[in-house]
């Protein structure tokens, strides 16, 4: 018994320490836990791999990515859409429309000789500038027809009738009616045709017709002299022509002879042109179908192409070919 008493004893002593090491343990955790407490929980990663930021590397493209090209194609912006011509530009091109017509009309004469440059031949046409209106006129004014006209009907006609008394007779007497003739030509041309279409904005040209009744062209033609075309596009009172006509009668009292300048000599010549540019509507209007019709009885018919009937058949058969042997 007292062997056995010493024998716990002994196991006792020995035990103490680990017995009382264990519940400190227990009682305080170890450095380690106590540390992972303190340290918040790491971010789990969506894919289930733990991965750095340093070491993270891009997703692959997907599959259905666009192409580079056509990727630049959807992303680029769409152009914008075209402006508006700038005013200058809409000018400039107004310009040079104006100018091909003018070069077209500048040779227009009826049946090769009689000018008709002033006449817009389809009725519609771009309007001029102040500096075409002013060319246009000085090539009516120095084209030979009218030239030829003055040395004709001012001086040679003129003379015949006794016209114009105060030039008397001979050479000095003809050359003086020429002179007088072209110069109300002039006159009329530049006045009325360019200087005062261009302060009022009127268009100096005959826009024909060129269809409907003969009475209703007639009375049209015969109108143009009082009536004409705006530069905007509206019938207006022809200002231009009327008052030009009284204007060059005026200027003609410093050519003609003395004893008939004054105020007659001015209403005179101004009612004269006026209505002489009725009659002159007439053949700006019809001058067209005129020398239409005279071409028509010049040209000769046209040679008949239809060839024989035998020489067509022969003409249309094809050769048969060679027998074979």
């Amino acid at each position: 018994m007292a062997a056995m008493a010493a024998m716990a004893a002994l196991t006792a002593s020995l035990c103490a320490p680990l017995f009382a090491q264990t519940l400190r343990s227990q009682a305080d955790p170890p450095p380690y836990e106590a540390a992972t407490d303190v340290l918040p929980d790491a971010p789990t990663p969506q894919n289930g791999t733990q991965t750095t930021h340093s070491s993270a590397t891009p997703a692959p493209a997907s599959s259905t990515s666009a192409s580079p090209s056509s990727s630049s194609q959807e992303t680029s912006p769409t152009p914008p859409p075209a402006a508006d011509p700038k005013p200058a530009d809409a000018k400039q091109a107004q310009h040079d429309e104006a100018e091909r017509e003018l070069k077209v009309q500048e040779k227009q004469r009826l049946l090769g000789v009689m000018p008709q440059f002033q006449v817009v031949m389809n009725g519609q046409a771009v309007p001029l500038t102040g500096g075409q209106k002013w060319s246009l006129a000085l090539h009516s004014a120095r084209d030979p027809f009218y030239i030829g006209w003055a040395f004709v009907i001012g001086g040679g006609e003129g003379e015949a009738s006794d016209s114009h008394p105060g030039y008397g007779w001979g050479p000095a007497g003809y050359f003086k009616r020429v002179g007088a003739n072209y110069a109300d030509n002039v006159d009329g041309a530049l006045i009325g045709n360019a200087l005062l279409p261009q302060l009022l904005h009127q268009d100096p040209r005959y826009f024909r017709l060129g269809h409907g009744t003969f009475i209703h062209r007639f009375l049209y033609a015969a109108g143009s002299t009082i009536i004409c075309h705006g530069d905007n596009g509206k019938n207006q009172p022809n200002v231009s022509n009327v008052l030009g006509n009284f204007i060059s009668g005026a200027i003609s009292n410093a050519y003609y002879p003395a004893t008939e300048r004054g105020v007659g000599l001015t209403l005179d010549n101004g009612l004269d042109v006026t209505l002489f540019g009725a009659l002159g509507g007439q053949i700006l209007e019809f001058g067209p179908d005129i020398s239409r019709l005279v071409h028509r009885h010049k040209s000769p018919a046209p040679a008949s192409t239809h060839l024989p009937a035998a020489t067509s058949a022969s003409s249309t058969t094809p050769p048969s070919p060679p027998e074979s042997h």
